[in-house]
């Protein structure tokens, strides 16, 4: 399903300036660094990669097109690729872009002291060193070409610490590329303003105005009551918004929701148990219970925008007979009170979710629900990501992921494979791996683009199928709304698990035109 629009309306705002857009954020304000996954595939206000997305919908993985680079990276023998980079460029702080910049940008993404939040993203880059002021050498350990590994944020090299990234002062005070700058920062509030001395194409729109704004009902109501100008809002609450004054779009994502399990727990740590309750769990009721039909049904990270590299066998069919025949098959037999129970462990578990994420809360109760049937006791609640993060080895997490779609590898490397020392705790959090699969990742990733490697992910996907570590229930559609002031906007694209209004239809408000 390709991005969808309802609603239309040639209406102004009487409370600002023509050219100023005001966003109702759902995100704490701030953390505007690339070391802290800010605009790290190359979307962003402040920033610019090497490279940046294109494409003309979101049905599709997008291109990637030089943007600091001047022209595609060029391959100079295996493993090694030569980057040409743009002349004439300065930072938003006045300083020159140059090979230095770069070089310096992913040293430190790389860096254990920087502990990058997104290091392992471009873990296949093993070198970056410049070829005089302008240009740089990119050596990698795949065969794959590196454009996915291209898209974060260049900093200037002045601005690197050698402290963990949450204690940058880029976090406040970011400098970068882009068309805008940070103009002003409070926690309810920031501000950006367009570059007059951007190298590219002068922005119309000139101000952005971001407000925080965490709940999700208060979003709702602050656009229609005309006090900003667009918002991201969850799937059920997208149709109360529509009106004369407010148009909606659903933009079809890589971003996929599921349940981890804790290996910790006898019936999670159980292949038998994980899955009989993917069997268990009616995915197309869900996205039309929980998403009202803005979604797709997930059975493993890797969704039809992939082509040819998508196994479309590769699905679970609903069926609690077959589930229940299962549980009994590996010894979980119900109890007195219907929950099963095997050798004094019972099928309980604790499934936790970010409690201001009303979609994870939602559909945390619908997977409890539909174990229950099954004689699965499932017990959801909500926390903080400060305890989730220490709890993955005892409980159940309703966890989002998809960062990466602009690379199959970065998207299913990370999620599936055997945990490695610097994975991210969100990565394969009960370290669950199907017989071989480590195997076929590996293979996959070093593979170069083409009929081979497209095999090597159906087979991965056929070898999670047959074992499987968490239960995906779906592909997100991230659903906005905003009102038309008059602007000619720009298409959105296949987005990652980030969203919010950096993404949508102000994914490039620089490019939008009167």
């Amino acid at each position: 399903m390709g991005a969808t629009i309802v609603g239309c309306s040639q209406s102004s705002s009487p409370r600002q300036s023509r050219d100023q857009i005001t966003l109702a954020e759902a995100q704490e304000l701030g953390s505007y660094s690339p070391f802290a996954s800010y605009g790290e595939l190359g979307v962003s206000p402040i920033y610019e990669g090497l490279l940046r997305p294109q494409a003309d919908s979101d049905a599709e993985i997008p291109n990637l097109v030089p943007a600091l680079a001047a022209a595609a990276p060029e391959s100079i023998g295996p493993g090694r690729w030569r980057l040409q980079l743009r002349e004439g460029i300065t930072f938003s702080d006045g300083s020159a872009f140059d090979s230095a910049d770069v070089v310096a940008t992913y040293a430190a993404l790389k860096d254990p002291t920087v502990a990058s939040e997104i290091a392992t993203n471009v873990a296949p880059i093993t070198a970056v060193t410049a070829d005089g002021p302008h240009a740089v050498i990119i050596d990698v350990d795949t065969e794959t070409d590196p454009s996915p590994y291209l898209l974060t944020g260049i900093v200037p090299s002045e601005k690197v610490e050698q402290v963990p990234a949450a204690d940058w002062a880029l976090n406040v005070a970011p400098v970068g590329t882009g068309p805008y700058r940070l103009d002003s920062l409070r926690p309810d509030q920031a501000v950006m303003v367009a570059r007059e001395d951007y190298w590219g194409e002068k922005p119309q729109v000139t101000r952005i105005v971001y407000t925080h704004t965490p709940d999700d009902n208060t979003r709702a109501q602050r656009i229609i009551a005309g006090e900003v100008d667009g918002a991201n809002l969850p799937p059920r609450l997208i149709r109360s918004v529509q009106s004369g004054d407010v148009s909606t779009v659903a933009v079809k994502s890589a971003d996929w929701r599921g349940v981890s399990f804790p290996a910790g727990q006898p019936f999670t740590a159980d292949p038998q148990a994980r899955l009989a309750m993917n069997l268990g769990v009616d995915r197309t009721a869900v996205i039309r219970d929980v998403l009202d039909g803005h979604g797709r049904p997930a059975y493993t990270p890797i969704g039809d925008v992939y082509g040819d590299a998508y196994n479309p066998d590769a699905t679970f069919t609903f069926d609690a007979t077959a589930a229940a025949a299962i549980l009994d098959r590996a010894g979980w037999r119900p109890g007195s009170d219907g929950i099963r129970e095997k050798d004094g462990a019972r099928a309980e578990f604790e499934l936790l979710y970010n409690a201001s994420d009303t979609l994870r809360r939602d559909l945390s109760v619908a997977f409890a629900t539909a174990m229950k049937p099954l004689g699965i006791q499932v017990d959801p609640r909500g926390s903080s990501w400060d305890e989730i993060d220490t709890r993955f080895d005892t409980s159940a997490v309703l966890l989002g992921g998809g960062s990466t779609p602009y690379s199959i590898d970065s998207q299913v490397y990370d999620t599936l494979h055997t945990r490695v020392p610097d994975s991210s705790p969100y990565s394969n959090p009960g370290n669950f791996t199907a017989p071989g699969l480590d195997e076929l990742l590996e293979r996959a990733r070093q593979s170069p683009s083409g009929v081979d490697k497209d095999a090597l992910y159906r087979d991965v996907q056929a070898s999670y199928i047959a074992q499987p570590s968490n239960v995906f229930l779906a592909f997100l559609d991230h659903t906005y709304a905003y009102r038309n002031l008059g602007w000619k906007q720009t298409a959105p694209i296949l987005e990652p698990h980030s969203h919010g209004v950096t993404w949508g239809p102000w994914w490039r408000l620089n490019a939008w035109t009167r």
